[in-house]
């Protein structure tokens, strides 16, 4: 094994994905991971703090995402519009990874452990968006419900576009950003009263 593997990060992050799937989160070790990816357990350690960070570590590049959209929302849009740009950026991002994103979420779904992180993450993305909201001059209370409002809706987006080819349609195939605005007029309707 060479001293400096290229793409080390994303070697690790396929290597543990493929294991995940196979043998389950609980079965897999770290050296299991790094064997696999062709490095070693000090390489691992360099790039995650542990074997669930893999599942976890686009997260800030998401936040990020979500954050500069806010901020960089047109300065009249009302704070869910800016939210709504906000999801549509991050569609954008996460589209091209569909197949990723389906077997991360089958292997989320299987375990307690990375369900409850999955949540943790979910509410950090949007404390960060009501924050943004609040940068712009949100009140406190509007950017919070804005915000939590739209991670809702991502959340729901999100879920049906994963699933949406496991039983058997492909026949009127979405993408992230469809179901987004699918679930950002659900919430529409909701709000009135229809």
């Amino acid at each position: 094994m060479g001293r400096w593997q290229p793409d080390a990060r994303g070697r690790l992050e396929r290597a543990a994905l493929e294991l995940y799937v196979e043998r389950g989160f609980e079965r897999t070790s770290v050296a299991e991971i790094a064997e696999r990816a062709g490095l070693t357990e000090r390489t691992f350690f360099r790039h995650y703090a542990d074997k669930r960070e893999v599942l976890f570590a686009g997260s800030s590049a998401l936040q990020e995402v979500l954050v500069g959209a806010v901020a960089g929302a047109p300065e009249p849009v009302a704070p869910m519009e800016a939210v709504a740009a906000a999801l549509e950026a991050a569609a954008g991002v996460l589209q091209e990874r569909q197949e990723h994103a389906r077997r991360r979420q089958a292997v989320i779904d299987a375990n307690t452990e990375l369900q409850e992180r999955e949540l943790i993450k979910l509410a950090s993305l949007s404390t960060a968006l009501a924050d943004a909201l609040r940068q712009r001059g949100v009140d406190d209370a509007t950017a919070s419900l804005s915000a939590e409002v739209g991670i809702a809706v991502f959340k729901i987006a999100f879920r049906r576009w994963v699933e949406q080819d496991q039983h058997g349609r492909r026949d009127r195939h979405m993408d992230l950003s469809q179901f987004i605005g699918a679930s950002l007029a659900g919430l529409r309707a909701v709000a009135a009263g229809a």
